[in-house]
């Protein structure tokens, strides 16, 4: 009779392990639409039509939800301030860098959750953690210098600092997801980062139709996928994987995005950003396989 539960709980682990892979993909791909998108958008419109365009597809499906879910809407607005913030800093720092070295500084966050879980949340932090995130940090610099400059470029800095927000908001979507229904969730934080985004375009960058015509594309899937289909999986990813399997699974989209990156942008890297890559993917995973091994 134990065999049962102990079945039904791993292919439920593994479902959603499954999920956040699918997640890491989607979002992967996402950063070379991002990249596209920044030739011709200013950051604030290209986000609040992506988050607004994500948000209101999957508005029909939840409408009833979301107003029965009225006891978490702080979470809602917590969440989308935060995603705002995150999603700023990352479309700023990706209009001066590639999609490849954006995706891999902003899969530092993986190793930053457990660092801020220990600092603000006093969670027990090993000693093995803070050492991945300073190695994380030298293949930063690696990867933003290139070997040709004494100081990171400022982009590289702004996704370095998004990275921290990142982090921040992953840890309150695993405290949101586990008090409130993921979906109505999912809607309500995009519909509000998608609105401060389109209020501040208003004031500081207006949105033009040349520029909305130009890059159409890109925003239809950042829009479509990644936000109405990644965040939502991660959503329902983290609500029953362990967060050593989110973390690990999440970071990958940071190989994702070299991979698009090189075959749609056709970008490269030298030797010195490649062993900058290679340093902080290693970081990030061992850090979180002594996680997993040890749960």
């Amino acid at each position: 009779m134990d065999q049962e539960p102990a079945t039904a709980d791993l292919r439920s682990r593994l479902a959603s392990d499954g999920i956040l892979l699918l997640a890491a993909v989607i979002w992967g791909i996402g950063f070379v639409a991002q990249r596209l998108a920044s030739f011709h958008l200013g950051f604030n419109a290209f986000n609040g039509i992506r988050f607004l365009l994500g948000g209101f597809v999957l508005l029909p499906f939840v409408y009833k939800r979301l107003f029965q879910a009225r006891h978490g809407f702080p979470w809602m607005l917590l969440a989308g301030s935060i995603l705002f913030i995150a999603s700023s800093l990352q479309q700023l720092g990706i209009g001066s860098t590639s999609a490849s070295t954006a995706g891999f500084i902003t899969g530092t966050y993986v190793i930053l959750v457990p660092v801020l879980l220990g600092i603000f949340w006093r969670q027990k932090t090993s000693l093995f953690t803070w050492l991945a995130a300073l190695v994380a940090l030298i293949g930063t610099y690696m990867l933003s210098t290139g070997g040709t400059a004494l100081k990171p470029s400022t982009g590289s800095l702004l996704l370095l600092a998004g990275s921290f927000v990142w982090a921040f908001h992953v840890i309150v979507v695993g405290l949101a997801v586990r008090k409130m229904d993921v979906m109505a969730f999912s809607v309500g934080q995009f519909l509000v980062c998608g609105s401060l985004h389109l209020i501040c375009s208003f004031f500081i960058e207006p949105i033009t139709l040349t520029a909305l015509h130009t890059s159409w594309l890109p925003v239809l899937y950042a829009g479509l996928f990644s936000v109405a289909l990644g965040f939502t999986f991660q959503g329902i990813g983290q609500k029953n994987a362990p967060s050593a399997d989110a973390a690990l699974i999440l970071s990958l989209e940071a190989v994702f995005a070299a991979i698009a990156g090189v075959l749609y942008l056709k970008e490269e890297m030298n030797l010195i950003q490649v062993i900058g890559a290679i340093i902080i993917l290693a970081a990030i995973t061992s850090a979180q396989l002594v996680v997993f091994k040890r749960r």
